[in-house]
């Protein structure tokens, strides 16, 4: 039985689940003008997020500075992220994909593969059927999608970055090398700047170029896993499966890029707490513990330094990894030199129920331990039924930064 595969995209999510709400309450429709989600001008750390396709006209591309992309477009309207609306409109589209689709993979907040193998009786036109969704959600929610359809999850994802928005393409086998092998390197899924400069130097910058090299040359100059993962895709093979539960993670991580740089350890401590408290909240409402902990510091000039711990003591206490984290953070960091990033990782995972070996005397601390975990899951509760600011630890409540959060299970290359 041959595979039927959909990828379905939201086109310029964030930017699009914000116009229609807006659209709704009578406001002009942020699609139609040069507009982008982004922070404030004013602060290092603002990028942009999503754009229109007018301010895309003007060269403004996600991921660079606001402050630059209203250089470019001085009349770009600028609003602030908001995570819940964009948490409800992604369960609203997921919910219109699981009512047809057997197995869902969510693959990101605005992304989905869906496999439709073996549905030929129920659906007999896949295209039709995926003109149907298409419409569905851009009918009953105000926003549009893309829809690729291929044989394999990376075939479905190349159609869906075909011409945008509300479009259905194809690449199936036969299509390959007219739809995919004209494209740039740089368009194959997986193969990033550096892969891409690298291939450039064997005069590699097509994919169907890329589909016709020599194996064995490109396991030479990317890597052995990378270079026939890049043949195979160039050549639009793929056979990993559409998984309707994810992996579990392999590490969870916490990053801050600071508003001000950091020059003080009061400061420096402060910031290492919110960090500890989010990634172990995290990391319980999983059941895990982590037996590594990790801090990474960045400085000014961009240097990045990494300090890890592994005991065969397993932690998800925000206590225990503050305490262990202060420690590292003694060992790494230069304190003369102001910091710009700070991070958290935690890995080397093991289940809460996993036991630990005690001596006689570890008695008094494993009280303290216990009596921590169950203040933890106290919190924990309360933060699940009134929200994440119903409880902020003191020394935090002061600190005027915003923790940004990185699930190292879905987004980082231990997960992948």
């Amino acid at each position: 039985m041959e595979r039927l595969i959909f990828h379905v995209d939201v086109n310029s999510a964030f930017l699009s689940w914000e116009a229609v709400r807006r659209v709704k309450a009578g406001e002009e429709d942020l699609r139609l003008i040069p507009s982008c989600v982004g922070g404030s001008p004013d602060s290092r750390r603002s990028i942009v997020v999503a754009k229109s396709i007018p301010a895309k006209k003007y060269g403004i591309k996600t991921g660079e500075p606001v402050s630059m992309a209203l250089r470019k477009c001085p009349e770009l309207v600028v609003v602030p992220s908001d995570f819940r609306l964009y948490s409800s409109c992604s369960r609203a589209f997921k919910d219109i994909l699981r009512s047809y689709a057997p197995v869902v993979e969510e693959f990101s907040i605005d992304e989905c593969f869906l496999d439709m193998t073996g549905t030929e009786r129920i659906y007999p036109d896949p295209i039709r059927l995926a003109h149907e969704i298409k419409d569905k959600i851009r009918d009953d929610l105000g926003f549009t999608v893309n829809v690729g359809i291929g044989r394999n999850k990376l075939c479905a994802k190349m159609a869906s970055d075909f011409e945008k928005p509300d479009r259905v393409h194809t690449l199936f086998p036969e299509e390959v090398p007219e739809k995919m092998w004209p494209l740039p390197v740089n368009d194959l899924f997986f193969v990033g700047k550096k892969s891409a400069d690298k291939l450039a130097g064997m005069n590699i910058r097509l994919i169907g170029e890329l589909a016709q090299a020599d194996p064995l040359r490109l396991a030479k100059a990317l890597g052995e896993k990378q270079g026939m993962l890049a043949y195979r895709f160039a050549n639009g093979l793929d056979d990993s499966p559409v998984k309707a539960e994810p992996d579990k993670p392999k590490g969870y991580s916490n990053e801050v890029t600071l508003e001000e740089d950091v020059v003080t350890i009061d400061v420096a401590h402060k910031i290492l707490l919110a960090l500890s408290d989010s990634v172990t909240a995290h990391m319980r409402s999983d059941g895990v513990k982590a037996h590594r902990v990790g801090v990474t510091v960045r400085y000014t000039d961009f240097k990045t330094r990494t300090h890890q711990s592994t005991s065969e003591k397993a932690v998800n206490t925000c206590n225990e990894v503050y305490e262990i984290s202060k420690r590292l953070l003694s060992e790494i960091w230069e304190e003369e030199r102001p910091l710009r990033l700070m991070g958290i990782s935690l890995s080397n995972l093991s289940g809460e129920e996993e036991g630990v070996q005690l001596s006689l005397f570890d008695n008094g601390r494993q009280k303290e331990i216990e009596k921590n975990q169950k203040l933890e899951k106290t919190v924990d509760s309360l933060r699940n039924k009134f929200g994440s600011d119903i409880i902020k630890r003191g020394s935090v409540m002061t600190l005027n930064t915003e923790v940004g959060r990185k699930y190292k299970g879905k987004v980082d290359s231990k997960g992948q």
